[in-house]
């Protein structure tokens, strides 16, 4: 049996019981990073006296995802194995999608687990969202890329949440305010830990904050929705048509239809 088993974001009294239940009878580990997944279960035996002896902790991330997948044994998942986020729910700005595609592929029987989510909990925070909201996650670092996602961002009908690091952070407040200074955000630095910090200004004002803050730490930022969208969404064939280079058009593309970036950059420069 696979369980994909969601983690604290910061505090560790947000694991559930079910997880450590759970962990328990499991003999693998798949993380993205097996220092962070170790270094919890030690944490977890010591605070709680869990009692999770997993034997083997496997990686899988970007750079082995092919590897990893070409060496798995017909019974691999004849044990319990446990897919282990390094923050917050599996699946979401994290390789166990693969894993999920993997395992529906190949009709492997798997499990979800519920727990914390840093993008839910920023869009419940904001008092920005009332249902719909649009999850970007980490956008391109530099260039044109970032400029073009942040344009999206502020040109979409629904709240968009953001994922951002604290070198950046300022950097994507002050390209904000640049392009819609009376633009509302709200900003959550080290969600649930001690440190949690909680910003909602205008961009305008939130720059001149931001300036005199400690920026460590993990961010969240939910952008309120633009009051000047009209209700058609572009489509597929007009991103297609657009006179944009390839590995722009299927970042584009990615977000309206869901499907991988990869093979959307394959298939266009294959056309």
């Amino acid at each position: 049996m696979l369980y994909f088993i969601p983690t604290p974001i910061g505090n560790l009294e947000d694991i559930s019981l079910r997880v450590i239940r759970i962990l328990r009878e499991c003999e693998i580990a798949i993380c993205e990073d097996t220092r962070v997944c170790k270094s919890l279960v030690n944490l977890l035996n010591e605070r709680f006296d869990a009692s999770i002896n997993i034997s083997k902790f496997i990686p899988l991330h970007t750079h082995n995802e092919d590897d990893f997948f070409t060496n798995l044994s017909d019974d691999f998942f004849s044990k319990n194995v446990a897919y282990m986020s390094d923050a917050g729910m599996p699946g979401i700005s994290d390789p166990g999608v693969s894993l999920v595609r993997y395992a529906q592929k190949n009709n492997i029987e798997y499990e979800i687990l519920s727990g914390a989510n840093a993008a839910l909990l920023s869009v419940v925070a904001s008092g920005l969202c009332d249902k719909e909201f649009v999850f970007l996650g980490f956008l391109p670092n530099t260039g044109r890329d970032r400029s073009l996602a942040i344009q999206n961002a502020l040109n979409l009908a629904y709240p968009a949440v953001i994922y951002e690091s604290p070198k950046r952070i300022l950097g994507l407040v002050q390209s904000i305010a640049n392009l819609e200074p009376e633009r509302e955000i709200f900003a959550i630095k080290e969600a649930t830990k001690k440190f949690e910090t909680k910003f909602k200004e205008k961009a305008k004002n939130l720059v001149k904050t931001l300036e005199k803050a400690n920026l460590n730490g993990e961010w969240a930022v939910v952008i309120s929705k633009s009051d000047k969208t009209a209700t058609q969404n572009i489509t597929k064939d007009e991103i297609l048509s657009l006179d944009l280079a390839p590995k722009v058009k299927a970042k584009l593309l990615n977000k309206i239809t869901g499907e991988d970036v990869k093979k959307i950059y394959d298939e266009l420069i294959k056309a």
